[in-house]
C-alpha cells in the first residue's frame, strides 16, 4: 500500500469536496442577485441580504479551505520523503482530531443552528426575518452534507494510516 498516494488521492477527493463550497457560494450570490433584480413582493426583496450574505460565507469558507488544503497537498511528498513514520504519525493525528471536530461541528452545531433559523421561519413575522432563517437553514444543510461526507472519506483515510502504521510494525 502506498501510503503517500492514498494521502494525495484523499487531499484531491477534498478539493472535489470543497469546491462545492465554492460553487454553492457563487449559486447563493446569484440568487440574491436575482432577488435584488426581479424580486418584487416584500417577501421576495427581505432575501437579498440574507442569502447574498450566506453565499459570501460560503465562498469565504470554500476559498479558504481550498487554498489551505492545496497547501497541505503539497507538502505531503516532501515530508512523506524526509521521514516517511513521522509524516504518518502527524497525519493520524491531524486525522483524528479532524474527525473529532467533524463529530462536534457538522452534527451538534450545524444542526442546532439550522432549527435557531427554522425557529425564525416559525416565529418571527417580519420577512426579512423570515428570509434570514431560511439563509441560515440552508447554509447549515450546505455545511452539514459535505462536512458528514468529508468526516467519511477522513474515516476511511484514517483506516489506510491505521493500516499503514500496523504493517510497519
Amino acid at each position: 500500500m502506498d501510503i503517500l498516494k492514498a494521502a494525495t488521492d484523499w487531499g484531491r477527493a477534498e478539493s472535489l469536496s470543497i469546491s462545492f463550497f465554492i460553487l454553492l457560494g457563487i449559486l447563493f450570490l446569484i440568487t440574491g442577485f436575482g432577488f435584488w433584480q426581479m424580486g418584487k413582493t416584500e417577501f421576495a426583496r427581505a432575501f437579498i441580504y440574507p442569502v447574498s450574505i450566506a453565499g459570501i460565507f460560503l465562498l469565504a469558507s470554500g476559498l479558504g479551505l481550498f487554498f489551505s488544503n492545496k497547501a497541505r497537498v503539497g507538502g505531503f511528498e516532501a515530508a512523506y520523503n524526509q521521514d516517511a513514520p513521522s509524516f504518518v504519525a502527524s497525519e493520524i493525528e491531524r486525522v483524528d482530531k479532524t474527525i473529532s471536530t467533524y463529530k462536534t461541528a457538522a452534527f451538534k452545531v450545524f444542526p442546532a443552528i439550522a432549527i435557531l433559523g427554522a425557529l425564525m421561519i416559525m416565529f418571527m413575522q417580519k420577512p426579512v426575518w423570515q428570509a434570514t432563517g431560511v439563509a441560515i437553514v440552508a447554509t447549515m444543510m450546505v455545511f452539514t452534507v459535505i462536512d458528514s461526507n468529508a468526516k467519511a472519506r477522513l474515516e476511511d483515510y484514517k483506516v489506510e494510516l491505521d493500516a499503514f502504521t500496523s504493517n510497519q510494525k
